[in-house]
């Protein structure tokens, strides 16, 4: 699934933020509970927050950041994204203790990108307490693992600020930026105050997993959600995930490039809610 690496520190214990549902629903899910991550560069607030003001007033909506980014601290050491959908785990586990949650409490997960491969990592394990698991804009193996290096260095040596540029080509469908400027802004704010060591730990992390061989061992349902202009993790790639795992569907948003839950909050409220519900 992954390659070998030496022996490390798993990354700071996640800090779950509370995007939808409020302290009250917290204490005592009306329904399933969904846990959303950001792509590598967003904090899981600017991401995700035009979704969830999408989502039913009962829905409970709990983000993470990754590493160095949004509310998370920075990591002093790598680690790989098995350690990573670990602490999702721990995170999950810890918020159930605190606030008494039921046996029967269902947990979704969903991720996109760097996150969404986690999310896959997730749908692997058999013991894992998610029910369903959602991709967006993601893929089984994201690029090769001589880029995630030599991106790792250029940040590492010249921070995240470098990335702005690119990533708003990358990011974004023909358009967005003018006609949602105060979204756009948020994401790329959140990328330049991004921690550039973590983010290069984590573009090493990525540069090390390939689940295209392993997909037929999930244990959870998968939907997996692509953008028809995206350039990062193109149609083709959902495709595949949704015909590997035992039980997959793909869906394909025309006008969204590689930040779903930004540029198409109504559609993706609408798509969470039709497969987590059903």
């Amino acid at each position: 699934m992954t390659e070998a690496v030496d022996a490390h520190p798993a990354p700071p214990a996640l800090r779950p933020v509370l995007l939808h549902g409020g302290e009250a629903l917290l204490a005592d899910p009306e329904g399933p509970v969904l846990v959303v991550g950001p792509s590598l560069g967003t904090s899981v607030t600017a991401l995700w927050e035009p979704t969830v003001r999408e989502m039913h007033p009962g829905s409970l909506v709990i983000g993470w950041d990754l590493p160095g980014h949004g509310e998370q601290p920075p990591a002093s050491e790598p680690f790989c994204l098995e350690d990573l959908a670990d602490s999702v785990e721990a995170m999950v586990d810890q918020l159930a203790a605190e606030h008494g949650w039921e046996a029967g409490v269902s947990v979704d997960v969903a991720g996109v990108s760097v996150t969404g491969l986690v999310s896959l990592i997730l749908a692997l394990r058999p013991d894992t307490r998610f029910r369903r698991v959602v991709t967006l804009c993601s893929a089984a193996a994201i690029g090769t693992p001589e880029a995630w290096h030599q991106r790792a260095d250029l940040v590492e040596r010249a921070g995240t600020p470098t990335m702005v540029a690119g990533s708003a080509e990358r990011w974004f469908a023909p358009g967005f930026l003018a006609s949602h400027a105060e979204i756009a802004t948020n994401l790329l704010r959140s990328l330049q105050y991004a921690d550039r060591h973590s983010y290069a730990h984590i573009c090493r992390a990525l540069g090390q997993v390939d689940l295209r061989e392993h997909l037929s061992d999930a244990a959870r349902p998968v939907l997996a959600v692509a953008g028809g202009q995206g350039t990062v993790c193109p149609p083709e790639e959902a495709e595949f995930i949704a015909a590997q795992v035992p039980e997959g569907r793909a869906v394909t948003l025309d006008d969204v490039a590689h930040l779903a839950p930004a540029e198409a909050p109504a559609e993706v409220a609408h798509l969470l809610k039709e497969y987590l519900d059903d």
